[in-house]
């Protein structure tokens, strides 16, 4: 097992590196690291926006008044930036002691030796979480990250367009991928062609997966590979080619990928189609952004499949640097983080539910209506028998833009579902290859 970055990559970083050292030491970017006032200081790092950062603030503020003798400084970046400069602080030598992890880049530290396996700590209490939950972090036998929070994907449909042009909402726990058709090319008739039916972005991963495990596949396996096949993916691309041509989904140039992926840009806020797939942590803000009258279903296809598709995923997970000065006092900060009912309650759902289902349950009644509603919705599906969700291989980051490029020529005719199935494998293979 390697620990250090590989030439090439730590070459590429040396620059980032020293741009991250000239960054301010609190707020945004990421600076270094120390101790002061003969405190121990811990650096945690994340992404999101300033908002998050206030919550954040005010649930570490529990935890220092709660252990004096320790001071957290902390950095967050916008999503975009974060993982290069994350990279770019290992890179030089200065990791902070816990950091926000993507869920697609977790093989890549722990295979390098980068991250503290936390199996070894049994000081870290994980029994509020359940199996699935747990399973986020692990690679192999070790475990190297705890969610932040937890969510899923779900299927929304505005029901203020459903009521207005008299179209049924299906059964969300028994419907199928054919029943989803049927409703969105029922939508979009009613409307006369002002609204369609439904759109969703076949270039998710997180939807793939899904399809993928409902078909008997894995998507990425447990060992690192992919698992999806050609006949897979070719499905799915015929699936989303039955659909437009049937005119449940917009045409093809209809959706700008370039729109912007915020509740407020959405289509779906614009009324210019009636559902779409949402990572059910945004719940609250689509349904403001949309009037508030969104329906919250399961994805299609859960009761028809070979198996189950759906899984407990999580937006971050909570990863301790091997090189930590304080790895104590990191495990003990990262305790607080999972299991402390007050800081939850402050913090909300900012990060998706909160992994601990006992703190998840206890908080619930306190939250507004729609995350309590997404809150619920992972309570059900983690009392269920479902797939593990695997930690993503190296180099699957590179996949979403991959499938961007297929799906393209999919959507205006230039490459068949087949050829799509048969192109998106042989890539995907490539980028992730050891």
């Amino acid at each position: 097992m390697n620990s250090r970055l590989d030439r090439r990559r730590l070459l590429t970083l040396a620059g980032m590196a020293g741009l991250a050292a000239t960054l301010p030491a609190c707020g945004r970017g990421f600076g270094g690291n120390g101790d002061s006032d003969g405190k121990v200081e811990l650096n945690m790092v994340w992404w999101g926006d300033a908002h998050r950062a206030e919550l954040t603030q005010k649930s570490l503020d529990l935890f220092q008044s709660a252990n004096p003798g320790v001071r957290v400084r902390t950095e967050y970046q916008d999503s975009s930036p974060y993982k290069d400069k994350l990279a770019a602080r290992f890179a030089a030598g200065d990791p902070p002691d816990l950091m926000a992890m993507r869920f697609d880049s977790l093989r890549e530290y722990a295979d390098r030796g980068t991250l503290l396996d936390l199996a070894r700590h049994p000081e870290l209490d994980q029994n509020g979480l359940t199996e699935p939950a747990r399973a986020l972090g692990r690679v192999g036998s070790a475990s190297y990250g705890v969610p932040s929070g937890l969510n899923t994907i779900g299927f929304v449909i505005d029901k203020t367009l459903t009521d207005q042009y008299g179209v049924d909402i299906p059964d969300g726990d028994t419907w199928s991928w054919a029943d989803l058709a049927t409703f969105a090319q029922k939508v979009t008739r009613a409307s006369g062609g002002k609204v369609y039916g439904t759109n969703f972005e076949p270039w998710t991963v997180a939807n793939l997966l899904v399809f993928a495990r409902q078909r008997g596949e894995d998507f990425f396996t447990a060992d690192g590979r992919l698992g999806a096949t050609e006949a897979t993916l070719t499905a799915w691309y015929q699936l989303v080619e039955d659909l437009r041509e049937a005119g449940g989904i917009p045409p093809a140039g209809f959706i700008d990928q370039n729109n912007g992926a915020s509740p407020a840009q959405s289509y779906l806020a614009k009324k210019s189609i009636a559902s779409q797939i949402i990572p059910t942590n945004n719940l609250l803000g689509f349904n403001q952004a949309c009037g508030g009258n969104l329906v919250l279903l399961r994805i299609p296809g859960e009761t028809q499949g070979t198996r189950r598709g759906q899984s407990v995923d999580t937006p971050a997970l909570w990863s301790v640097a091997a090189a930590s000065r304080h790895p104590a006092e990191a495990i003990k900060l990262l305790n607080f983080l999972i299991n402390d009912t007050e800081a939850a309650k402050v913090a909300g759902v900012t990060r998706g539910v909160p992994a601990n289902s006992r703190v998840a349950e206890t908080i619930a009644p306190g939250l507004e209506p729609d995350n309590k509603r997404s809150s619920d919705f992972l309570a059900a599906l983690q009392k269920e028998k479902l797939p593990a969700s695997y930690p993503y291989p190296v180099g699957a980051s590179k996949l979403t833009s991959i499938l961007k490029t297929i799906s393209t020529e999919v959507e205006f005719g230039r490459t068949s579902p087949a050829d799509a199935g048969r192109q998106f494998v042989t890539e995907a293979r490539k980028a992730i290859a050891p």
